[in-house]
């Protein structure tokens, strides 16, 4: 089975979804969603969008997809059994411990562990499977071989359309230490989306040096197929509703093989940031990163000319008075404009800057398309057959269902009832998404239209609920959460690319390249860092050199499963999001790091002796897992480390390493320059070059 699923910002978006064909819908509730600037949905909402989602065998799941700190257990696993109890068909759950308290709890539960967790490799799928989970979400970044391999042991759902986050899912904290607002909570403010320059030769203009195109997969989806893929996402919860419509019907047609250029088009007007790239499970293509234009930029529709100080879009395409359109000079975006009329040859353009001959314009805001969209109406077919005969009950049958009316019929006296009159009744819906076809028998009989209404609204009531019924097991929220007492530790660990000089008891090895290291000259007990994101192939590279470390310091779910294939010790690494004690007490590690989402005070109390906490040094603020030079490789200068600054001149380490690719870590433009706390001191000197300025960062913003 092939399920389109699609983004529900809102009621209006939820219907827009079910109206053009989803088989799915996810949306998020008042909390823990990681878009939770949406307008998102309380209980009542939710049990409403449920039971019109059931009318048509539409699933429902709720995203709870943020990472929940110690404090709010409770009104999390309020908020998931509310979810569940409300008649949704799955919760997606970032935090794999936390759901695997929740499945131990609520058995009958499905869960979907969300794109947050970064699940990218077979191990991690089988953590995912060990742990109670029904569908993985994969990381943008798995590479279509893992994605066969995994859909063999587990459900999979993949991206096919919408917004491309640059750092790697879940390991995002550019947000929370720019500004406060951490988009592992859910109010990222997409500082990515902003200008940069870089160090190098051909990037030194500021430009969206981190902005993504939107993926648009399109036909490939068809080698999704072929790896077993279940479900096939749109991202979009924070996009208006005539998007949600297009970007469905688009893809229902592609899965048919149906594929028609004119869905594509209204695809492009609703959002297109940076006319589209396919993803990298297909390989960097040239328009992934849209350095020129951060926004949606639509479809083309033709070029500028500038006529007796008027500007004219010159176009032979069909579009109305009120729609509206960017305008494009040498690729960079410089403005937009409303079409005010007709001419010869096109559209007059009102425009608040100043437009030359040869601009090139975008339709943005095309009125009648978004009518035609929103206009969409999903309907039951209902066979109605009504009997009201003499000496009778009234006997309504609707789909093979039985509803029948309260007295015995009588002969009328005077006018008596006829098919019609049946037939006229019935055709009314009373606001339900009926399309009923009637078959009325009746012999002459006497009801007042007052008591004839009353039946039809009691039938397809009663109908309706019978079709939308609730059939989820009810749970209580009254779920335990264990006490835990603090313990200090002592202990220093090292993240460095070199550990001859350290002392630290445990020092993590960072390689530039992972198939040229060392760790000689170092006594103490000795971990290979791991990054987020390790495809099948770099597991395979990575198996040998493992075996010179005691164990490995993992930023990713996967290194549960895969310290045990390697028989190693696992230190779970900040990536992990450790933020409560459920995470805490649930992640068989031997040395844990707490999220640099925590304050010292929240750390203090997740303390223990084998717990550490990010105390000082670089604080990697993303993992880019793609090449932000363009994948340009026979002239790349093969630095290892770059800068990126701002529009007001901070300055970020980037750092390259390699495995089978390279992939980028961006540091904070400030250190970490020591904190106290009763965990043990995890210190990161990965970038601790000297060549850039330092300040204090206050780990833990939010």
């Amino acid at each position: 089975m092939s399920e389109i699923l699609a983004p529900a910002g809102g009621e209006s978006g939820a219907k827009a979804a079910i109206n053009a064909g989803a088989d799915a819908i996810y949306l998020g509730l008042d909390k823990f969603s990681a878009r939770s600037s949406a307008e998102n949905f309380d209980t009542a909402k939710l049990e409403s969008v449920c039971k019109y989602a059931r009318a048509f065998g539409v699933k429902v799941y709720v995203a709870l997809n943020t990472v929940v700190k110690d404090c709010e257990l409770n009104d999390f696993f309020d908020a998931a059994v509310s979810a569940w109890n409300a008649g949704v068909d799955a919760l997606i759950i970032q935090d794999v411990f936390i759901g695997k308290y929740l499945k131990e709890r609520c058995s009958e539960m499905r869960l979907h562990l969300s794109t947050q967790a970064g699940t990218c490799n077979l191990y991690g799928a089988a953590v995912a499977k060990k742990f109670g989970f029904d569908r993985v979400i994969l990381a943008r970044e798995t590479r279509l071989s893992d994605i066969a391999e995994i859909s063999k042991i587990i459900e999979t759902e993949v991206f096919v359309q919408g917004a491309l986050c640059t750092c790697f899912s879940g390991q995002c904290y550019l947000s929370s230490f720019a500004g406060g607002n951490s988009g592992n909570r859910g109010r990222c403010k997409q500082p990515c989306r902003k200008k940069y320059s870089i160090d190098r030769v051909g990037f030194e203009d500021s430009a969206y040096r981190l902005s993504l195109s939107d993926l648009c997969v399109g036909e490939k989806i068809g080698a999704y197929v072929a790896a077993g893929v279940t479900s096939f996402k749109i991202e979009g919860r924070m996009r208006r509703p005539e998007y949600v419509a297009a970007a469905v019907r688009y893809y229902k047609s592609v899965l048919k093989s149906e594929a028609d250029e004119g869905l594509l088009s209204d695809l492009k007007r609703t959002y297109n940031r940076g006319n589209y790239t396919k993803g990298l499970a297909f390989g960097q293509d040239k328009s992934f990163i849209s350095s020129a234009v951060q926004g949606h930029i639509g479809e083309f529709a033709g070029t500028v000319r500038v006529e007796n100080s008027k500007y004219i879009l010159q176009t032979n395409a069909r579009f109305a008075v009120g729609d509206g359109c960017k305008i494009l000079r040498s690729g960079s975006e410089i403005g937009g404009g409303i079409l005010a009329g007709t001419c010869k040859g096109g559209y007059i353009i009102n425009s608040k800057i100043r437009l030359k001959n040869g601009d090139k314009a975008f339709i943005t805001t095309d009125n009648a398309l978004t009518s035609r969209l929103l206009s969409f109406e999903r309907l039951i077919p209902v066979k109605v057959k009504a009997e009201l005969l003499a000496e009778n009950i009234p006997v309504v049958e609707i789909n093979g269902k039985i509803f029948k009316g309260e007295r015995q019929l009588e002969r009328a006296n005077s006018r008596p009832l006829t098919v019609d009159d049946i037939t006229r009744c019935f055709k009314k819906i009373d606001g339900l998404p009926f399309a009923p076809e009637i078959c009325a028998e009746t012999d002459g009989v006497f009801i007042p239209l007052s008591e004839l209404n009353a039946l039809r609204r009691a039938a397809y009531s009663e109908y309706y609920d019978a079709v939308t019924q609730n059939r989820n097991r009810r749970y209580s929220s009254d779920i335990i959460i264990p006490e835990m007492l603090p313990n200090a530790n002592c202990r220093e660990a090292l993240i460095a690319t070199d550990l001859k000089a350290s002392r630290a008891q445990l020092g993590i090895l960072k390689p530039s390249d992972y198939s040229d290291f060392s760790v000689c000259g170092y006594s103490g007990e000795k971990y290979l860092y791991l990054p987020p994101f390790l495809s099948g192939e770099d597991i395979e590279k990575l198996s040998v050199a493992v075996r010179d470390f005691d164990g490995i310091y993992c930023d990713g779910y996967y290194g549960l499963e895969l310290a045990k294939k390697w028989n190693k010790k696992l230190f779970a690494g900040t990536g992990f999001n450790i933020t409560n004690r459920l995470a805490l007490s649930l992640c068989r590690a031997d040395e844990i790091c707490l999220s640099k989402e925590l304050t010292v005070r929240e750390a203090d109390a997740l303390s223990n002796t084998n717990v550490f906490y990010l105390s000082g040094g670089g604080i990697k603020v993303m993992d880019l897992i793609y090449c932000p030079f363009e994948k340009k490789c026979t002239s790349c200068d093969m630095r290892g480390q770059y800068t990126l600054t701002d529009e007001n001149g901070r300055k970020f380490p980037l750092r390259r390493y390699r495995i089978s690719d390279c992939a980028f870590e961006l540091y904070n433009c400030a250190d970490l320059n020591g904190c106290n706390c009763k965990a043990g001191k995890l210190v990161d000197e990965t970038v601790a070059s000297g060549n850039f300025t330092r300040g204090h960062s206050v780990n833990g913003i939010y």
